[in-house]
């Protein structure tokens, strides 16, 4: 008899847990996502207390010129990244975000969304960007934050609801705008920055070695004057 209740049990167990993994997939929108998703997380001097904290969160722009602003603030703070595909409305990003804050503690966080997801509607983009706001807030309710604008393509194709367009990325930034109005949050206008420089980019939407520079240069700029003495 006991053989049997085991039996039962386990096949209970099994059934529950096949239930579950096939649920799972069903709180995500897989048809909404890129043909590759990919997240960089990158947390230096890991041990280390004696010097602020410092995240950039954003893509492979962010990416890009993560290195030379860690060199800029070199001895005055360690700077750590969050690199990803995920589109603001995807709460996969919120997990991304939630992980890295709930395991470091950071003093500044410069963060942006805005390039992926073309797939998505502005209105969609308005809707889920609180959320990323909120997500930073409660897993970093004392970090200073900086919102840094979505930059320029080199060449912008016509508007599509589908693509991306410098109409598009003006939409998206104006968007944050209203959304970090009034929130004591610093702004720092990398589109501004290499609007109207194609030869900054190395591709439609990356950046060359001097449009790099140029990028770390001013949120190096911005974040410094907030590190904490």
């Amino acid at each position: 008899m006991n053989i049997i209740i085991k039996l039962f049990a386990t096949v209970a167990i099994l059934i529950s847990f096949n239930l579950v993994t096939r649920a799972a997939p069903s709180a995500l929108p897989p048809s909404s996502r890129e043909f590759i998703e990919w997240c960089d997380i990158w947390i230096s001097h890991a041990n280390e207390t004696n010097l602020p904290r410092v995240l950039l969160i954003g893509d492979s722009i962010t990416r890009d010129y993560y290195p030379k602003v860690e060199k800029h603030l070199e001895g005055k703070a360690y700077v750590a990244r969050l690199a990803t595909s995920r589109f603001a409305s995807d709460p996969v990003l919120l997990q991304e975000i939630a992980l890295v804050l709930d395991n470091t503690k950071f003093d500044i966080i410069h963060f942006n969304n805005g390039m992926h997801g073309w797939q998505h509607s502005e209105a969609e983009y308005r809707e889920a960007f609180p959320k990323i706001l909120e997500t930073i807030r409660t897993h970093a309710p004392n970090a200073k934050l900086v919102w840094a604008t979505t930059t320029t393509l080199k060449e912008s194709k016509p508007n599509s609801a589908t693509e991306a367009s410098d109409e598009r990325i003006a939409a998206r930034n104006s968007i944050g705008l209203e959304c970090i109005h009034g929130q004591n949050i610093v702004v720092d206008d990398l589109n501004a920055l290499v609007r109207g420089h194609p030869e900054y980019h190395s591709d439609n939407v990356h950046f060359n070695a001097d449009g790099i520079r140029i990028e770390a240069d001013q949120v190096a700029a911005k974040i410094e004057p907030l590190l904490p003495h």
